[in-house]
This record gives structure tokens, sequence and C-alpha cells, in this order.
């Protein structure tokens, strides 16, 4: 009977998540090629005014790493009529807040206003697209914040560099084999010309997504879209070529060094394919699976039970053109790189021979509902999600549709997508070691 009434509760839950959860979206195209989408939702009297432009690590010249990143930056210097240091002002001082990021595949600008302010928030980010005001002054500002970035981020923080040592064993060819903010070297080398010719070739509106969501009048924002976008002229199109990767047959093994540790980790790291694929979100269950809370398998075994491990688990991380997935143990005690290894190893093979429990597999799908249900709780999120899906898979409505593929994806498929890419000859097997001062 307790098993009937939590299925019935189950079924309810996702049926009402499906209805209720719903995003009502219109997008369109300007004559110049900028994207637009435009959602409503009168709940509170707030906007989300956000662009996302399809440019990120993976786009730079490979002496000149870095860029997309030191663009987030260098593009709140100020516009010709905004000027330095008054972005951040403006943004606060009418009840706002705003911020970007970077990451390998695109860079994603936003503010939040009162809905009063509307105009303004487009008003700036139009400025941001048709009235950059880069020079050598503003350049070398940026410069300085985005090296401190790196020491506190990366240089100074335990295991920072542990996802940088990864990339560059998983990929030989594919931009993915650097870092987002990149080698400092190569932004002290950058001249003054080659940001202009950066700005000129990747931020323009035909490489662009806005995205306006909130306490919004339709009608009344596509004339302020229309006014303040219109007008900004079309860039040259920006071809890409996707490069492709042998596949991995033989297990890599590297080793790296930190001074900002003192428990060594071990990371096995598996190149898998595209966010876009249905494989990728498998993957994203298999991650939840092994390591999602203190209930998931890899905790449960390695630091609860056995006690051989201070923290282990698994990440799926997924890119438009492809995805790493990461595996990690950090040991406890006498216990080896190689024995949490083994244990987890274990771990992976279950899957790979045995279907989930049917307990497991419906644990999983109240966790995705959840995510669903949280990633369109928000104007916030709602705005990031709709400029994502639309930049990065085109197809803005799987913000709609993206959690039936993860309610359809079936015990069967987890099993076989774990055999199919956690193999010990298609990983790295990466040794993360402390580094004598």
């Amino acid at each position: 009977m307790r098993k009937n009434i939590i299925t019935l509760v189950t079924v309810l839950f996702v049926g009402l998540s499906a209805n209720a959860q719903k995003v009502e979206f219109e997008e369109y195209d300007l004559s110049n090629g900028l994207h637009v989408i435009l959602h409503q939702d009168r709940s509170a009297p707030v906007i989300t005014t956000a662009v996302m432009y399809h440019v990120g690590a993976k786009d730079e010249q490979p002496d000149r790493t870095g860029m997309a990143h030191f663009f987030e930056h260098l593009l709140f210097e100020g516009t010709k009529n905004i000027k330095k240091g008054e972005w951040f002002k403006i943004v606060s001082s009418n009840g706002g807040k705003n911020n970007a990021n970077t990451t390998d595949d695109r860079t994603y600008y936003y503010e939040v206003f009162p809905s009063n302010n509307l105009e303004l928030g487009l008003w700036m980010e139009s400025e941001r697209l048709l009235h950059p005001v880069i020079n050598q002054g503003g350049v070398d500002t940026q410069n300085e914040v985005v090296k401190e970035e790196k020491r506190l981020r990366v240089d100074n923080q335990p295991y920072g560099s542990f996802l940088e040592n990864v990339k560059k064993n998983i990929f030989k060819k594919h931009p993915y084999k650097g870092t987002t903010i990149g080698k400092m070297k190569h932004l002290d080398d950058a001249t003054l010309a080659e940001f202009l010719a950066f700005n000129k070739k990747f931020y323009v509106p035909n490489n662009a997504t806005l995205v306006v969501a909130g306490d919004i009048d339709i009608s009344t924002t596509k004339k302020m879209v229309e006014d303040y976008f219109g007008s900004i002229p079309r860039g040259a199109d920006i071809k890409r070529k996707l490069i492709k990767e042998e596949p991995i047959t033989k297990q890599i093994n590297a080793k790296a060094y930190d001074a900002n540790i003192q428990i060594p980790a071990v990371i096995n790291a598996y190149r898998t394919p595209s966010m876009k694929t249905r494989e990728a979100r498998v993957l994203d269950m298999i991650s939840t699976y092994l390591s999602d809370g203190k209930s998931s398998v890899l905790y449960k075994k390695l630091v609860d039970q056995k006690k051989m491990a201070l923290q282990a688990g698994a990440i799926n991380l997924s890119q438009e053109d492809y995805g790493t997935y990461i595996v990690y143990g950090l040991p406890l005690g006498k216990t080896s790189l190689a024995d949490l290894t083994k244990e987890i190893d274990e771990e992976i093979v279950k899957l790979q021979t045995n279907l989930i429990s049917e307990k497991a597999y419906q644990k999983l799908q109240n966790k995705f509902e959840n995510n669903f249900v949280n990633s369109n709780s928000s104007v916030e999120g709602i705005a990031n999600s709709l400029a994502r899906y639309n930049v990065l898979y085109g197809d803005t409505n799987l913000i709609n549709t993206e959690i039936d593929i993860y309610r359809s994806i079936t015990r069967e498929e987890i099993k076989t997508a774990a055999k199919k890419f956690l193999n010990p000859n298609q990983r790295l097997v990466l040794e993360y070691l402390p580094k004598k001062k």
C-alpha cells in the first residue's frame, strides 16, 4: 500500500511540474541577425536583460589564449556614453545587479532590474555592443585584474589546476585542451589591434542572442529592442570548423603537482560526446547516480562504509563539441591511489553489467525533476536557460522539453552508456600530487 502511495505521489509530481513549469516565450531575428527571445512573467516586478555571445575559449588563437574571458572583464570598462568606472554604479543606483561569465563555448552578460528599468537594461547592453571603449588603458587595467583572478582561483587555490591538467591530456588537437582563463603571457603579448579585431569579429549582433524576461509588455519591449539594437551593423559571418580528436584507445597515465595541497587525488577522465547528444544526458544520470549526495554510490561506499576516501565523486562536464567525464577520489589514511581507482572501477563495472535498481532509477528521476523545477523557478534562471539552449543547442524550446529526454532514459541505456564510454582503455588516469614548496 505504501509503495502505491509513493508511486501515486511521484506521478502527480511529474504531472504538475510538466504543466506548471512550462515556459512560454517568443523568439525572432532582427534584420542585423540579432536573435531575440522574450519571456513574460508578471508574478514579480522584476526583469532580466541578458546577452549571450557565441564566443568562448575555443575560439581563440593558440598563442592568444584567455581573450574571451578577458573580454568578459574588458567590456565593463565603459562605452562612448558610459564613463570608465560608471557601469556598476549605474546598475546599483537603479536597484539592479549584474554579472558576466565565460566558458569554452560562450560568454554571457546580464542585468536584473526592477521592471521600470527595462529600458535602462536594454540601453546598457546595446552600448556594450555598439559603443565599447577599447583602449590601451582599459586593457592594462583589466590585465592586472585577470592576473589577480588567476592567482586567487588557480595558482593559490588547492586543486586549482586539476582541470587544466585533465584537459591538456584528454585533448590533443581541440582548443578544449586549454583553459578559459588562458596563459598570462599571451595576454601580455597581445596588441591593442588584436583586442580590437577580436571585438570586431565576435561582438556582432549576428553572433548574439538577447533575452528579455520578466514583468514586460511584449509589444512595448519589441519596440525598445528595435530602437536600441536594430541599427547596429551586422558583422561578417563567423565560420567554425569542428576539430576532431582521435579516439583514445589506450589508457593515458599522467602526473601533476600542486604546492597548495597535502592530500593527493586520483582523477580518471574520459572523453565523451557533445552536450547535444542523448548519450551526454545519460552520462548526466550516471554521474548523479554515482556521486550526488551522501546516499550516492561512491560516497556511501568509499567515504561512509569503507572509510577509504575523504571525498569521491563523478562530474559530467558536457560542452558544445565534446564532453569530459571525470571520476575522482581523495584517499584517507594509508589508502593508495591505485586502491581508490580499483574501488571506483568496481562500481563502474557494476553499471556496465547490471541494471540499476528500480528504486535507484526512480530516485534519479525525482532528482532531475527537482532540478528542472528549480532551474525555471526564477526569471534570472529562465533567462540564462533560454539563452543557453538557443546558442549552444540551437533549440530554445529545450527549456521545456529536455526534461522529457531525461524522463525517457531507461536503465538499459544507463548500462549501455557506461559500457560504451567508461572503459580503462579510453581514459586518462591523473595522479594529482603534493609538490614540495
